[in-house]
């Protein structure tokens, strides 16, 4: 039973380096880079009809694509990670300061004397 536990917890590796499985934004990354290098090179086939340059032009897109697409997805990744740090650490203090005199957000109001009542 653990052998089987431990394949499976084995990912797809490109070059035996990138776990793609494992690792967050590789797979979209990939995926996007594949389509820029069809498209790139496809095109470029198309308006030229040079094989030798269109598969140039289609590496450098699928480059240009999947490094584009990696870091843009880090970046967003990081960013949501840090606002949901600040969210938790928003709700820690809520919970640890609600109803002490520390607390900012629900601090109980005087009533004023009503001059207008019977």
């Amino acid at each position: 039973m653990a052998g089987e536990e431990e394949s499976d917890k084995k990912g797809f590796k490109v070059l035996g380096i990138l776990d793609i499985q494992n690792t967050p934004c590789a797979r979209e990354a990939l995926l996007h880079g594949s389509g820029g290098s069809l498209a790139a090179g496809l095109l470029h086939f198309l308006a030229t009809s040079r094989v030798k340059r269109s598969f140039d032009i289609g590496f450098a897109g699928f480059m240009l694509t999947t490094l584009g697409s990696w870091f843009y997805c880090r970046i967003t990744n990081a960013k949501l990670r840090m606002q949901q740090r600040l969210i938790q650490d928003g709700i820690k203090n809520k919970v640890m300061y609600e109803g002490t005199s520390l607390d900012t957000v629900s601090k109980p109001k005087e009533q004023e004397p009503c001059t207008s009542c019977p």
